[in-house]
């Protein structure tokens, strides 16, 4: 066979699936199915939205290209969010929307780094980032995040790994894998160490209407208007309104950034699936209450799987937020792969080994609570009673 691009071959292969599979070996014996392996949302859409989105996909008008970043009545609706949330003036002009929020990685990392260069990624990382690093030849250099840190990267120890070829720093909060919530002055300290070094923060937010309190305003970034030269956020509409399958996302940066990055979206989508863009122009103002209580049900979820674990002997949560925990598994030198393969086999609860996020992380399984009510949920505490890797 004819060789393909080398840093596409040598990028591994996304590891969900595999981890899937263990599941079709459960039997049954101990009741249903928990697969807690995927960040999706465990309710439907509003109905409204459902509503919304059939008649968008039946309008002729939505049939027809559109503009490459996005429908205007979108990008409005976005971008008044945003102002409104944060307290500060995000324009329409500085809003671009993508096919998903892993879309909108790929198009930052494209437009901010080439082959050769280096972004720093917290580290245990979402695999995904990693992955999009590696097809375009970009180092992914690890930021350590530590348990007892509560998994919150350090600006200083960020500093003492940017060298030359640093383009960018990756922050992602709440946090997929690990929960975490990032403070907002240890958000704004590495604003300021990217702004000095002359690099890119780049603020992956796609949990961010997940946050554990009402109201809670994440960072004050755009609030200094030189957040236009260093600063890119991107978002994914997919959680907050249940609608991963429409690929809805969206990348805010500043009007020179944003040129450039319409160069990408115009050669990779021409523009985004436009029914989702429809019916999200409407969403966003009307389903705000709707929002807010998904939000409180899955706060309610992280409540409740934390009473689970702590029900079950061995086993610790050392970080839970937004839809994620980090779950330490009680069988020290034993690899995460292991445990998740047996614990899924045996007693048909699937999490994601640790090893899936980067190294060293052999310790620990992701668990993604939210796509499970709370019924199931309190399933686990029988399941992990007496289970032996």
């Amino acid at each position: 066979m004819n060789p393909v691009n080398p840093h596409l071959a040598d990028t591994g292969s996304p590891p969900i699936p595999e981890a899937q599979a263990w599941l079709r070996r459960y039997e049954g014996a101990r009741g249903p199915l928990l697969d807690l392996s995927q960040a999706v949302p465990g309710y439907p859409p509003h109905d409204d939205m459902l509503a919304r989105l059939a008649a968008a996909a039946g309008d002729a008008a939505c049939a027809g290209y559109g503009p490459i970043v996005g429908d205007a009545q979108l990008r409005e609706a976005y971008a008044a969010h945003v102002s409104e949330l944060y307290g500060a003036r995000v324009d329409a002009g500085e809003v671009a929307i993508t096919a998903g929020c892993n879309q909108a990685f790929f198009v930052a990392m494209i437009a901010l780094a080439r082959a050769g260069d280096a972004v720093l990624l917290p580290s245990p990382w979402y695999f995904n980032h990693q992955m999009t690093l590696a097809m375009l030849g970009v180092e992914a250099r690890a930021l350590p995040c530590r348990a007892e840190a509560g998994f919150v990267p350090d600006p200083d120890e960020a500093e003492r790994r940017i060298d030359a070829r640093t383009r960018a720093i990756v922050l992602v909060t709440p946090n997929n894998p690990t929960g975490a919530i990032y403070p907002p002055h240890v958000i704004q300290r590495f604003a300021e160490l990217c702004r000095r070094r002359g690099l890119w923060l780049v603020l992956d937010e796609t949990y961010r209407d997940f946050m554990p309190g009402e109201g809670d305003v994440p960072h004050a970034l755009f609030a200094d208007p030189a957040w236009r030269d260093s600063v890119v956020g991107l978002y994914s509409f997919s959680k907050s309104y249940c609608i991963p399958g429409h690929r809805i996302g969206a990348i805010t940066a500043g009007a020179k950034l944003g040129a450039e990055i319409a160069k990408v979206l115009d050669c990779m989508q021409i523009c985004a699936a436009r029914p989702g863009q429809a019916a999200l122009a409407w969403a966003i103002p009307a389903l705000a209450e709707w929002r807010e209580a998904n939000r409180q049900e899955i706060a309610a979820r992280a409540a409740a799987f934390e009473a689970a674990v702590a029900a079950a002997p061995g086993w610790r949560v050392d970080s839970v937020g937004a839809y994620f925990a980090y779950l330490a598994h009680p069988f020290p030198g034993l690899a995460a792969s292991r445990v998740g393969e047996r614990l899924a086999a045996e007693r048909g609860v699937l999490g994601l080994p640790g090893s899936y996020f980067g190294p060293g992380q052999d310790t620990h399984l992701r668990i993604a609570f939210a796509n499970a009510d709370r019924a199931r949920i309190a399933l686990l505490p029988e399941r992990l009673a007496g289970f032996a890797a």
